[in-house]
């Protein structure tokens, strides 16, 4: 379920993957990549929103520079990927997000849920664009934590994640004490089953933090 649209950004028009839900919408989520591009990964977690309810929507941010970008989990597609997020920029990343968001306004009230550097767009979306965020190992948030949440907040983490302290973590804590923090016994990624630190208990647990903190925020009344 699912299909690639077109979407009008600031910089020039891109592609965006869209599922919608079966029933009547419940709002809508921005879905935030990783540094691999809108990928099968990625695609199936818009399916996953899309069944419970909401329209979701994956910008497809390296169309700006290259044509169906989708790499693989291994030591090339982590030089790519960290090579092309770094030319996107996070401005330009957000400008994507912000009409994301603006087409699916007609739905209801909108969120956005990035995972890994999508994670830290996410948390981004939320200080600079008053976005309800959740947050998925986004390991380049720690520089970004002075600035004040606008909207509900959540992030994830893996206990084991060597690119997320446990120092890390507390700073999360610490400078953004409204915003709920879960940790799982896993390592970066654990939500995708296309990694090795996949971890189908932790990633099935946050997908429940994840679908209640957006029923509580989206739709309080539903």
């Amino acid at each position: 379920m699912g299909e690639w649209t077109s979407l009008e950004t600031p910089t020039g028009r891109i592609r965006a993957w869209r599922a919608d839900p079966h029933t009547p919408p419940r709002g809508a989520l921005v879905v935030v990549q990783e540094i691999f591009g809108v990928n099968a990964h990625i695609r199936e977690l818009c399916k996953t929103f899309a069944d419970h309810g909401y329209v979701a929507m994956a910008p497809s941010f390296f169309d700006h520079f290259e044509h169906d970008v989708q790499l693989r989990y291994d030591p090339d597609g982590v030089a790519r990927g960290l090579e092309l997020v770094e030319r996107l920029g996070f401005e330009r990343a957000l400008e994507d997000v912000h009409a994301t968001a603006t087409v699916l306004a007609e739905h209801g009230k909108v969120g956005v849920v990035g995972y890994c550097w999508g994670g830290t767009v996410a948390f981004l979306a939320n200080t600079r664009l008053s976005m309800p965020a959740v947050s998925y190992y986004g390991a380049r948030t720690v520089p970004f934590l002075a600035e004040r949440i606008e909207a509900p907040m959540m992030f994830h983490f893996g206990e084991r994640d060597p690119s997320i302290t446990a120092h890390d973590i507390e700073l999360h804590r610490e400078h953004q004490e409204h915003a709920e923090v879960h940790v799982y016994p896993a390592g970066h990624g654990f939500n995708c089953d296309q990694r090795a630190d996949f971890e189908r208990h932790s990633a099935a647990l946050a997908l429940e933090h994840t679908l209640a903190f957006f029923r509580r925020t989206l739709h309080p009344a539903y």
